[in-house]
């Protein structure tokens, strides 16, 4: 019997559907899974995504993309094959495919992250018969903290740069980790900086019901007039930029998971490591896996082989997939 969903060098297919789940080329019909543009390719014909997503990717695809809006849990038919967007908790309006033919059900996780926080929508375990997972942080060694533990930690060093007079920059990703920090952040500490890289896509948090504290503008000269008092939010491309330069006396930051392992943020060059991920951890990916009771289980872009491993050692039908073929965005 043929497979539900098949990886080809375009992307994830369904044959009985015909339709790409995250092509990373043009094609007839496209459903995505999230806004970061190691899933969301410009050019395809049609598009298929939440709602709540929509005016993300239209920053991304552009104005004109024919997107088609599926609320969560709703469902729609494409050639015969039942499809519907459930919550992946990644980032705004990131979803897990749900596919489901002639009986048999798979889900198309793309990047999700298992704990709940305010800037998206939480993550909901689908039950299926295969279950196909990324697994960017699949070691044991990736444990997530509480973000509460995480934000008393980057106000600490906020309050602390402050008294020497230095402005704190936080490299963070443009979508979902900068709109994360930016929802957590106490107003009352300081004056609240966004590069307008991440700034664009506010307006889409807002639409979805995210709140967030007031935020001044990150123009270099104006930072610079506020005397070392201001958290500037920024993307890490961004750093030792003009932009940057012009700041003024800065003490720097990391927010990611990738900050777990000490020898990342050195090559970063940055001050200080914050371990805060939009992914699962190694318990987070475990959990999701044994909740959706999945018969087999597909591993993608991460630490494939570890996770394969521990699932083959507790007698689960595993097996591997590569996204060699393109770089993943996500910093973490």
């Amino acid at each position: 019997m043929p497979n539900l969903i098949e990886l080809t060098p375009r992307g994830w297919y369904c044959p009985a559907g015909d339709f790409y789940i995250d092509p990373d080329s043009p094609v007839e019909r496209a459903v995505v899974t999230h806004g970061h543009t190691d899933h969301a390719y410009p050019g395809s014909r049609r598009y298929l995504a939440s709602a709540s997503s929509v005016p993300v990717l239209k920053q991304r695809l552009g104005p004109d993309a024919d997107i088609e809006p599926l609320p969560f849990g709703q469902s729609i038919t494409i050639n015969g094959v039942k499809v519907s967007l459930h919550p992946a908790g990644h980032v705004l309006g990131s979803a897990q495919v749900r596919v489901e033919h002639r009986g048999e059900v798979w889900v198309v996780s793309g990047d999700y992250k298992t704990v709940a926080e305010p800037s998206c929508e939480p993550f909901e375990p689908i039950r299926c018969h295969v279950f196909i997972t990324e697994s960017t942080f699949a070691l044991p060694v990736y444990r997530w903290r509480p973000q509460s533990e995480v934000m008393a930690e980057i106000h600490a060093w906020w309050r602390a740069n402050q008294e020497q007079g230095r402005t704190s920059v936080i490299f963070a990703y443009a979508l979902g980790k900068a709109q994360r920090l930016l929802a957590a952040l106490d107003p009352g500490a300081g004056p609240i900086c966004v590069h307008g890289a991440a700034r664009v896509f506010l307006p889409a948090y807002e639409a979805a019901g995210v709140r967030f504290p007031p935020i001044d503008s990150a123009e270099a000269a104006e930072v610079r007039r506020m005397e070392g008092r201001a958290l500037v939010l920024a993307p890490y491309s961004s750093f030792r930029t003009p932009w940057f330069h012009a700041l003024g006396p800065t003490s720097t930051a990391t927010a990611s998971g990738w900050m777990q392992i000490r020898g990342h943020r050195r090559r970063q060059g940055v001050d200080r490591g914050f371990v805060l991920s939009d992914h699962a951890d190694w318990d987070g990916l475990l959990s999701a896996i044994r909740e959706t009771g999945a018969e087999r289980v597909v591993v993608t872009h991460g630490y494939t082989d570890a996770l394969c491993r521990w699932l083959r050692e507790q007698g689960m039908e595993c097996w591997k997939a590569s996204y060699g073929r393109r770089l993943h965005e996500e910093v973490g």
